[in-house]
């Protein structure tokens, strides 16, 4: 702890304030805070989500690697969404998210990599690092303090003072993403969306893409042969019941898009939300999404469900519905059961036109 001692004493006399989570590693660093008098001035909630069940409710979706980049960046959105929701007088300039998720050494040989993952997550930068370690060179308590000096040290750096990293062998990466001032505006809420063209948006493809694959270019190319219309890619950067995305993601994602193919960035989570930004629209979804989109679950009542879904009339939207494996059984428009009100409104792509069971989710679990 004395190591620490002195510069947390600086963090916790700054004006920063934070929320910190950490999963299979990383909880050292948590206490070398907590230790240091004038803790409750910076720290504003601390978790621990250790099992995949309590990780999956801190995000608020099933996660695919549980110590990962990606997951650790959700986590760093989360910490920072919950410091917002917090410390509401605060200003966002002073609210940092930080995240830790690691597999270390345990009592028995793991199979995978020893590795952590640090996030932090500010109003206008995304920094990680990421370090795989030699295995069986450090006990699980070495490996622990190694950790915890470099989380130290990006917090320290986040909060304006100095505390270096320590010096590795192994492999480690650090990088900095620095928000554009579009983005911020956007999480500021100055903007409803932010886009790459100045046309209004007409066949919208609502997404996470992450990644973009060649499923979602054969989706585009057919929707784009049947409606004469340009495909502008949606991706929602801010969602009420997820993390927001992180700006690492937001950059990673934009960065797919070749030069001449047009992306909207939005904080529309919900069709009905799209549907108002973007009237006279049409959207390329997934049976799979359609589905959700008239699942109940996903609304007070049947009632507030079927006001949601009347929206769709009244902004004039319309739905090109791709075929999807769902529950290992393929799905098709002619297979959903949708609201008589809207029934005129969906077209959909039968299994002969297109079928392309590989998605984004599979992906990362193959280059995981």
């Amino acid at each position: 702890m004395k190591k620490y001692f002195d510069i947390v004493k600086k963090i916790h006399s700054s004006s920063f304030k934070l929320t910190f989570v950490s999963s299979g590693g990383g909880t050292n660093a948590i206490s070398s805070l907590l230790k240091v008098p004038g803790a409750s001035n910076t720290i504003l909630e601390s978790y621990i989500p250790y099992s995949k069940e309590s990780m999956d409710a801190f995000l608020n979706k099933k996660v695919d690697h549980y110590c990962s980049l990606n997951t650790c960046l959700s986590m760093a959105a989360n910490a920072y969404k919950k410091s917002k929701d917090i410390a509401v007088k605060t200003k966002s300039k002073h609210l940092i998210g930080i995240a830790i998720t690691a597999n270390l050494a345990t009592t028995y040989e793991k199979k995978g990599d020893h590795k952590f993952f640090i996030v932090v997550q500010t109003h206008d930068y995304t920094k990680y690092l990421e370090c795989y370690l030699d295995k069986g060179k450090r006990t699980r308590e070495q490996e622990e303090e190694l950790i915890t000096e470099c989380a130290i040290s990006l917090l320290a750096e986040s909060c304006g003072y100095e505390f270096s990293l320590p010096e590795l062998n192994e492999n480690i990466k650090i990088e900095q993403i620095n928000a554009e001032k579009s983005w911020q505006k956007l999480f500021n809420n100055k903007v409803s969306y932010i886009s790459n063209t100045k046309n209004n948006p007409e066949l919208i493809f609502p997404g996470t893409f992450n990644p973009l694959h060649e499923g979602h270019i054969k989706m585009k190319e057919l929707a784009e042969k049947k409606t004469g219309m340009h495909t502008t890619f949606e991706i929602c950067a801010r969602n009420a019941d997820k993390p927001p995305l992180t700006f690492y993601e937001i950059k990673r994602t934009l960065d797919q898009f070749q030069n001449d193919e047009s992306w909207v960035l939005t904080s529309a989570g919900r069709f009905s939300e799209k549907a108002e930004m973007f009237p006279n629209s049409v959207f390329i979804i997934g049976a799979d999404t359609l589905l959700r989109v008239f699942d109940e679950k996903f609304y007070n009542n049947h009632k507030d469900m079927m006001d949601h879904i009347n929206r769709f009339n009244d902004h004039n939207i319309n739905f090109l519905v791709f075929g999807r494996k769902v529950d290992k059984k393929f799905v098709s428009l002619e297979g959903i059961k949708v609201p008589e009100i809207i029934r005129t409104r969906c077209t959909g792509f039968e299994e002969a036109s297109f079928r392309d069971d590989i998605s984004s989710t599979e992906l990362r679990l193959i280059k995981n």
